[in-house]
């Protein structure tokens, strides 16, 4: 009841308002309090956000790899399961590998023949050098034992590439002592996405074991309908919708129009707040694109409409006026409107229903 007698006293006082040049709805600070209104600064707004589009989170491909089996053999142990962290060098799992053994047992056989090789070699040098063999004998043998260097090599390299290196590979040598086993380890620090084998799998060299990802940064692959891409360039930021909100960075725009969606694929990069995303999973997010001087983002319940046009009340010591603006976006909760009022102009952002109903009694 108190409020509509205010709004009634409103209502009469703007007759005599009409005679000014602004339509001002007259309204003390009383009536202020009475009625609700509730009154902020414009938001100055350094970039228009774009539509919400969807966007998959991936792992860089450079952050990518799948672990392998560098040998045949029987899965006999696994240390690490999808979703655990580890640790470049941590052993992921223990193969049992025949093949491993024969490998083991040519490189010390190789090495055995080579220091023989080498020694005949460094012998027949030394005759050939006295004058007593022909310089053909001295040849063979130095053949001989270039070619046995190089099996060697060869040999000892595919033992590293099985993960037998360092001590282990030392202990074969120098004690000849062979092993089956196989460790193979992580390539770097991250989190194993997938186990793609079971304990008693047997695997042939090659075979995928682990898929084992660093989570840091991550990307977002956003496909934009061809006719919103405008203005859209590397560098501009990227807001997801996410609890707490992440901000990434447009860091490639694709050449290629999809056929299925018509749109075109954007990849932008997620730094801090990564470890909030998941590898596969969908959000939406927002392009901010640089936005002129005039824009300001309002609170939807500030804007009114009248006579096809759209409006806010800005306040005034003695009450309000309303200024007509532009629309020039719709946010989810927001409007971005473009209007020539002051920066530190306050517009009314509750009660609003009541300005309008008292402005349109007075003027229409």
């Amino acid at each position: 009841m108190k409020i509509t007698i205010i709004l009634l006293s409103l209502l009469l006082s703007l007759g005599s308002a009409q005679l000014a040049a602004e339509p001002l709805v007259n309204i003390t600070a009383e009536q202020r309090q009475a009625i609700g209104i509730e009154t902020a600064a414009l938001q100055p707004i350094e970039y228009n956000r774009s539509a919400l589009l969807p966007a998959r989170v991936t792992v860089p491909n450079a952050q990518l790899q799948v672990v392998t089996a560098p040998q045949s053999g029987l899965v006999e142990t696994l240390l690490v399961s999808a979703g655990e962290a580890v640790q470049a060098g941590q052993t992921l799992l223990r193969i049992q590998s025949p093949a491993l053994l024969e490998l083991e047992s040519d490189y010390l056989e190789n090495r055995t023949r080579l220091t023989l090789a080498r020694r005949n070699y460094e012998r027949d040098r030394q005759l050939y050098q006295e004058g007593i063999i022909a310089e053909r004998r001295m040849l063979e043998s130095q053949a001989s034992y270039q070619e046995l260097a190089t099996t060697v090599a060869r040999l000892k390299r595919l033992l590293e590439l099985a993960g037998l290196e360092g001590e282990a590979l030392r202990v074969l040598e120098q004690l000849r002592q062979l092993t089956g086993t196989l460790l193979v380890r992580a390539p770097f620090d991250g989190v194993v996405l997938e186990q793609m084998v079971t304990p008693g799998t047997r695997v042939a060299a090659a075979d995928a074991l682990y898929r084992v990802a660093s989570l840091k940064p991550l990307w977002l692959e956003i496909h934009m309908p061809l006719e919103q891409l405008g203005t859209t360039a590397v560098g501009q930021q990227v807001l997801v919708q996410n609890d707490p909100p992440l901000r990434g960075e447009v860091i490639n725009i694709g050449h290629m129009v999809h056929g299925a969606d018509q749109g075109v694929l954007i990849r932008a990069e997620v730094g801090t707040g990564s470890e909030l995303l998941r590898p596969g999973q969908f959000v939406q997010v927002q392009i901010a694109m640089p936005a002129a001087a005039d824009r300001y983002r309002i609170p939807r319940e500030a804007l009114i409409r009248s006579a096809g046009k759209h409006y806010v009340f800005v306040s005034r010591p003695d009450g309000f006026v309303p200024v007509a603006v532009t629309v020039i976006m719709e946010e989810p909760e927001h409007l971005v409107i473009q209007t020539v009022l002051a920066t530190d102009s306050q517009i009314a952002v509750r009660g609003v229903a009541t300005l309008k109903a008292a402005w349109s009694g007075g003027t229409e």
